[in-house]
């Protein structure tokens, strides 16, 4: 009861804060998770009363399956925007929504072409919207598509912001042109490779695959924590084999045993992509690992 009573306190004193905050010209901008917030630090770089804080650690990765804490609904009390990737990546949003309902929510998923469930057979896992689709909500693996969540920031943020409406439209104008050169670069290097397959750890990479003219093949597990069953296995080894043994994907700080037991058996090199959900809070490491990809994949599939 005494820590319930403390919290309930706590909430309320933010609650206050943030009213002075809104005041003083002071905005709170929150993110839901990691590739937001550097696509955010960007749009608000330099921008005068503006600060952008991200709701999850660094290390929290992508939000399947989150559940808010105490500690995120604090941060939430405080914020006067808050920056979700949408397509069902937040499963929580229902919940925040009737907690805060006067706090504005930017949906990352606007204008995003999503790749539904029966657009890609070898999906295993999937996010549901609202209206409770199923997609798969990694759309920031895809420059482009990271275009359109800036445009999507910005043209809330201009709108509750106008004084600042012309700094955050340049800094966006800027970030968009390095994005653009970006995705230019990463079709440049892996143009050669059009059609080529892979198989990938989880199913984080179809929006990249799709805009750079790759195939994926199979995924060698649902989630992180989740280890193929043997006829699973086996039949992502039988895939392998029938393709002619293309390269294996995990992903950073991922186990690989089931990636090391298919390359054992098939023959098939082992590598590893970065899905960009963890990290420094570093303006172009965005830019940096999403290349980084592209020339992991090029040398894979030399």
């Amino acid at each position: 009861m005494k820590k319930m009573l403390a919290l309930l306190v706590a909430l309320s004193m933010m609650f206050i804060a943030c009213a002075c905050s809104a005041s003083a010209g002071q905005v709170q901008v929150m993110t839901s998770f990691y590739p937001l917030y550097i696509f955010a630090l960007n749009v608000f770089d330099g921008v005068d009363g503006v600060t952008v804080s991200c709701m999850t650690t660094p290390s929290t990765g992508c939000l399947h399956d989150y559940q808010l804490l105490a500690s995120d609904m604090m941060k939430l009390a405080k914020a006067d925007m808050l920056i979700v990737c949408g397509a069902g990546m937040e499963n929580y949003l229902g919940d925040v929504q009737a907690q805060f309902p006067n706090l504005p929510v930017v949906d990352c998923s606007a204008g995003i072409d999503l790749i539904a469930e029966d657009e890609h057979e070898e999906a295993h896992h999937h996010h549901h919207d609202e209206d409770g689709e199923a997609y798969n909500a990694h759309t920031w693996l895809d420059a482009q598509n990271a275009i359109q969540i800036v445009q999507t920031i910005v043209q809330s943020a201009a709108a509750m912001m106008p004084a600042q409406a012309d700094k955050i439209t340049s800094n966006a104008q800027a970030y968009c042109e390095r994005l653009a050169a970006l995705d230019a670069q990463i079709m440049e290097l892996l143009a050669p490779d059009s059609g080529r397959s892979i198989v990938t750890f989880h199913e984080a990479f179809p929006y990249f695959a799709r805009a750079y003219g790759l195939h994926i093949a199979a995924v060698m597990s649902d989630e992180h924590e989740d280890s193929l069953s043997p006829k699973a296995l086996h039949e992502v080894i039988e895939t392998v084999r029938a393709l002619g043994n293309p390269p294996l994907f995990t992903e950073p700080g991922s186990s690989s045993v089931a990636a090391q037991t298919i390359s054992q058996e098939t023959g098939a090199g082992v590598y590893e992509l970065d899905p960009i959900v963890t990290g420094e809070a570093t303006l172009d490491t965005y830019e940096a690992r999403m290349l980084d990809n592209a020339y992991v994949l090029k040398n894979a599939l030399e």
